[in-house]
């Protein structure tokens, strides 16, 4: 397998959708939405950054296209639903380490603070 290192850093709409996919297959616009709700609203990804990062992250080989759908009630047949591979689930691990260390360092330096979106900014 490659080194999942040689792929750091990654955009910050890469490690978004690439951490939205973490707990298991998701449609695009399920992406879209963790996203969204994740960040709570302080990042947002339109249509076309995202499919746009969603074919680079495939030709990456971080995610895949993956046929296993839900069952045919909650399903619509148009959507293409996406995985992370072994390979992306390695590089998700290595830039969260990455941005732990980085974290840690800051603190270090005494900065101090969460996220913007929990302090309400």
């Amino acid at each position: 397998m490659k080194d999942a290192r040689a792929f750091l850093p990654l955009s910050p709409q890469q490690f978004h959708i690439l951490l939205a996919l973490a707990d298991g297959p998701l449609h695009g616009y399920g992406v879209i939405r963790d996203i969204d709700e994740r960040t709570a609203g302080a990042m947002r990804l339109g249509t076309g950054t995202l499919y746009t990062a969603l074919a680079r992250l495939d030709a990456l080989t971080l995610l895949e296209e993956t046929h296993r759908r839900p069952a045919a009630k909650d399903d619509d047949e148009r959507r293409r639903y996406y995985q992370l591979t072994t390979l992306g689930r390695a590089v998700l691990k290595a830039e969260t380490a990455r941005l732990e260390t980085l974290v840690r360092h800051a603190h270090r330096k005494g900065v101090a603070g969460g996220p913007a979106w929990s302090r309400g900014k």
